[in-house]
């Protein structure tokens, strides 16, 4: 498992700001970890975050872990003070009503309320509609437009007011583990792969705007300056060990069941047979999640950058995704980042990714 140092980074890069489009301050923690062991640590017009070991190496292989999270944006203030917001990425507005935010503001945070009617005032029909972003405010506590405007401005971001805590189990709780946990994941297995480097060049990256990006975002950009011949995408999925999943449809993902391996569709062959051998090598758990058309991830833009570039997704099972309180195994975490890092050991300058 990981390092008190490891944690104390993993939970300061959870509880750092850094909604899509905004991910400067997360990137930034990130880059300063990298730093104490990587051989080059850049950033790029995207925002993106790179961190290389073995720079003189070949084949070059991209770790993608994608930085931002879902947030709030600012789209008005009325003449009361109180702040209208759009959503960055997908929210369930359901999960918003009364939760306490934090909005990077000009002068630093500003925290606030989400605001509802309450129930007590609502109609009978009322009482029965879920809840529309559009019927939501901020509540910064200003008395006026003008107060509440020396603080926040139209397009100013925003996330959940929450801190990672420990859960039992080796479990832990977060608002940004999608993907935050990614980004960690890559920079874990690099720092790995560093202590025993093989033949390949490793780059890992911070990537950004998945959240909001169907074309492809920062890790698109993020390929093409990398020019990997692999590229491997760690990124969360459903943990189906609740009530309510439906296994035949997604699988049988637990949480402390290991990193799931994505089979079919814009998966390489090659890199899935890499890894799931890897993983039965090292006697590590997962499981397989199969997948018929795209992956929703930033494997879809990577695996047809430039010529092609043979593409593995890992994935972290996620209880609650895209809510304010995800979970994840730090053991499924731990997992992976081994798996990663061997896995990035048995590529040699013949490997062939060609399918055949």
């Amino acid at each position: 498992m990981f390092s008190t140092s490891a944690t104390a980074f993993l939970k300061r890069l959870l509880d750092t700001p850094g909604p899509s489009g905004f991910e400067a301050p997360a990137a930034r923690v990130w880059r300063e970890e990298a730093e104490s062991f990587a051989h080059k640590v850049t950033t790029d017009v995207a925002g993106n975050s790179l961190a290389e070991v073995n720079p003189s190496g070949f084949p070059t292989i991209m770790l993608d872990g994608h930085i931002d999270e879902i947030g709030v944006i600012v789209t008005y203030i009325d003449d009361d003070g109180f702040v209208y917001f759009g959503c960055i990425g997908g929210w369930d507005a359901q999960v918003l009503p009364g939760q306490r935010i934090r909005m990077l503001g000009r002068n630093g945070d500003v925290l606030g309320v989400i605001g509802k009617k309450p129930i007590h005032l609502m109609k009978p029909p009322e009482r029965e509609q879920a809840s529309k972003v559009t019927e939501l405010w901020i509540d910064i506590g200003a008395t006026n437009r003008k107060e509440a405007e020396e603080q926040l401005s139209v397009g100013d971001p925003g996330v959940i007011d929450s801190r990672t805590m420990d859960f039992p189990n080796d479990r832990i709780v977060s608002r940004s583990i999608d993907d935050r946990i990614g980004a960690f994941t890559v920079l874990e297995a690099l720092r790995r792969y560093s202590q025993n480097p093989g033949a390949a060049r490793v780059v890992a990256a911070a990537t950004t705007q998945e959240e909001i990006a169907w074309h492809g975002g920062g890790a698109l950009v993020c390929t093409n300056c990398i020019n990997p011949q692999m590229a491997l995408v760690v990124d969360v999925t459903f943990g189906t060990d609740y009530p309510t999943m439906e296994k035949k449809e997604i699988g049988d993902h637990r949480l402390g069941g290991g990193p799931v391996l994505s089979r079919g569709s814009i998966v390489s062959p090659v890199v899935f047979t890499l890894l799931r051998e890897t993983a039965e090598r090292l006697k590590l758990p997962f499981s397989v999640h199969a997948v018929g058309r795209d992956t929703s991830t930033n494997a879809d833009a990577i695996h047809i950058s430039r010529e092609g570039v043979a593409t593995g997704l890992v994935s972290i099972p996620n209880r609650y995704m895209h809510s304010p309180n995800e979970m994840v195994s730090l053991r499924d975490v731990d997992a992976a980042a081994s798996l990663l890092a061997e896995a990035c050991r048995g590529v040699s300058r013949e490997t062939d990714f060609t399918a055949r």
